[in-house]
């Protein structure tokens, strides 16, 4: 089984990427700043660049954001690097947001730098917010030199990947709050073999919870393998 180690499940959360489940741990300053700008869109937007490893939450925050703001009514442009043609800008929109930028084409820094640049001088005087993330500081970035430098001038926050102690105890009090008991071994078993993405975990704990269900079997390490197989 050593191949499994560090499998990352690609599949959605069970429910939505939001404030309420995001577990801040060391990335607190980054999470009041985020709600504290999507609860009050009459603030000047200053833009807002998060950075980290993978498995540190910027796509979850990114996607609690643009969240947050539909369910006050309001649309947002959204780019990542699986978008091959970006849209255009739309005055519509009351920010953009920008996911992945390290790993953004030509195309896509182009549509980047429109966004971004459109965004804090819109036509109707209302500057829009601009949010982004990657995996590196804006100066470290590969990008073109006007798109990250742009990155880079207002707000930065690096973003920690939980610990293990940490995930431990996310895993434990979301298991809990299912009613699912997860043995030490099965937890040990789960940690040392999966995404440290949170986000996996919950739903690889959502998946065992069904799977254990449909089976009438304890989530055991024989149960967990057994899932897998039928994956």
């Amino acid at each position: 089984m050593a191949g499994m180690k560090q499998i990352a499940l690609d599949i959605g959360l069970a429910s939505p990427p939001s404030f309420a489940n995001f577990f801040a741990g060391p990335n607190e300053a980054a999470l009041r700043h985020l709600e504290l700008w999507a609860g009050n869109s009459l603030r000047s937007p200053v833009p807002t660049y998060l950075w980290g490893e993978p498995g540190s939450g910027k796509t979850h925050l990114l996607k609690a954001v643009s969240e947050a703001l539909r369910e006050q009514g309001a649309s947002v442009g959204w780019l990542d690097a699986s978008m091959l043609e970006p849209p255009e800008f739309n005055e519509k929109w009351a920010a953009v947001i920008m996911d992945d930028c390290h790993l953004y084409t030509a195309v896509q820094q182009q549509a980047a730098f429109n966004w971004f640049v459109n965004a804090l001088n819109a036509a109707d005087g209302h500057p829009r917010w601009v949010l982004a993330a990657g995996d590196a500081p804006p100066a470290d970035l590969a990008l073109r030199e006007d798109l990250r430098t742009r990155l880079g001038w207002g707000h930065v926050f690096a973003l920690q990947a939980l610990t293990e102690p940490e995930r431990r105890a996310v895993l434990r009090q979301e298991a809990d709050a299912r009613g699912v008991f997860l043995s030490d071994e099965a937890m040990d078993f789960i940690l040392s073999r999966f995404s440290r993405d949170l986000g996996n975990l919950m739903q690889l704990l959502d998946q065992l919870d069904t799977y254990a269900l449909q089976t009438q079997r304890a989530i055991t390490i024989p149960l967990i393998k057994s899932m897998l197989e039928t994956l």
